[in-house]
């Protein structure tokens, strides 16, 4: 458990941060609030010590069902307040940066789906003090306390010039969030990596793709991340709301910031993993496209291995009608008993097999490659205007026709005219 302790410059007018033995030596100053930071060893091992220490410092008693919550691991997240404190759980994707003990080593596992684990972070929230509990290893945090640290060792009239320091324990509360939602964006490269890696298993055609398992998994992981996502996004708009209905409840008494720069500041921190969010969601789609082509190109050889079983068969079945006819048990058959009547038929069998890929060859079936969609369009569409009747463009018998057409055309005037007159 560290402690700090945020202190108004007694002649300007920033913010400057001192330790618990820093403080010890100004024990009459006041502060504009505190920073208690625990982590989740300081909570486990001792609840009701942990409950008392937090009591002495900050006099803030920890409701009993929000201690259970904080020590749940697998606490989604959720954001409640109370007339003494807000409670804020955040869960964070652990990255390759974080040092949080794994297996064996951790006080708990983690859980882990397909590949990726989150580790939650409770925020307790009041005017004056701000109470952070954590994993061992939060590397987003840890940089902050770095940073701290770092500004402690100057004079105080130097501690404000590289950033300007929290003003309010909400204001801190949506530094450190800022921090762990930074880390996100640096997943958005390894993530694609990992779908161009797919698209190209997928996509290749020299071997057969086995692996849908791991496939499955990526996808489910993807789907994980959105999910994550989503969590944050509904409850950092009930941290919105909060501000928006109830600010007095979290400012400072003495000074604070303003209630539209805590707003613009949430509505970053939400915008950020919508980005994460939709980007996620691209590369679902990549896969997902990647997929299909995939099954695309499958059934296409197959329609090109049936395409070449289907012309083999056109090629075969004559001759095959041929030897079935020589094949029956009949003693009177055509040239059967004539000397030449084997080399005819081998001959008549050539031809055949010669006229079959003659037409296949011309219909660009084999040979000369495939012909385009608009060509094969055409094609159809010429086939579908076939002349049935061209015999009717014979000279003689269009004139016959148009004789008889004629003749029937005055037949029904005269007709005509005599009901008339009748």
């Amino acid at each position: 458990m560290q402690s700090y302790y945020f202190f108004q410059h007694p002649t300007a007018s920033h913010i400057y941060v001192q330790d618990q033995a820093q403080r010890e030596q100004q024990p009459d100053q006041e502060p504009e609030f505190i920073w208690i930071d625990c982590t989740r060893e300081d909570v486990v091992n001792r609840p009701e010590a942990w409950q008392n220490e937090i009591f002495q410092q900050c006099q803030l008693r920890v409701n009993e069902y929000h201690l259970r919550d904080i020590l749940n691991l697998e606490h989604p997240c959720a954001f409640d307040t109370l007339d003494d404190y807000d409670l804020l759980i955040f869960r964070k994707m652990i990255t390759p940066d974080d040092q949080i003990a794994a297996g064996e080593q951790a006080l708990e596992k983690h859980e882990r789906v397909f590949g990726l684990a989150t580790t939650p972070i409770s925020f307790m929230l009041t005017p004056q003090v701000l109470i952070t509990i954590r994993e061992k290893g939060n590397k987003a945090i840890e940089s902050y306390l770095q940073r701290i640290e770092t500004l402690i060792t100057r004079p105080i009239d130097e501690q404000n010039k590289p950033r300007k320091l929290a003003t309010t324990p909400l204001d801190l509360a949506l530094r450190l969030l800022n921090n762990m939602v930074d880390g996100y964006l640096d997943l958005r490269v390894p993530l694609t990596r990992r779908v161009e890696f797919w698209q190209q298993e997928l996509l290749q055609g020299h071997r057969r793709f086995t692996k849908w398992h791991q496939l499955l998994q990526e996808n489910m992981a993807f789907q994980q991340v959105e999910n994550l996502c989503e969590e944050q996004i509904e409850t950092l708009q009930e941290l919105r709301d909060e501000i928006v209905d109830n600010y007095p409840h979290l400012k400072g008494k003495k000074r604070s910031e303003k209630q539209d720069i805590m707003l613009v500041r949430v509505d970053d921190l939400t915008s950020h993993i919508e980005r994460i969010q939709k980007h996620t969601t691209r590369l679902r789609s990549a896969v997902q496209a990647a997929i299909d082509l995939h099954f695309s190109a499958v059934a296409n050889q197959t329609n090109e291995n049936m395409r070449i079983l289907a012309i083999i068969t056109a090629i075969f079945a004559p001759l095959t009608l041929l030897t079935g006819i020589y094949g029956m048990n009949f003693e009177f058959i055509p040239g059967l008993k004539s000397p030449t009547g084997f080399w005819l038929m081998l001959a008549i069998m050539l031809i055949t097999t010669i006229l079959l890929l003659y037409y296949f060859y011309r219909r660009h079936l084999v040979g000369r490659g495939e012909k385009s969609v608009i060509d094969m369009l055409a094609q159809q569409h010429g086939d579908q205007h076939m002349n049935l009747f061209w015999f009717m463009d014979y000279e003689p018998i269009k004139q016959t026709v148009k004789g008889t057409v004629k003749g029937t055309v005055k037949t029904m005037k005269e007709i005509e005219k005599l009901t008339k007159i009748k």
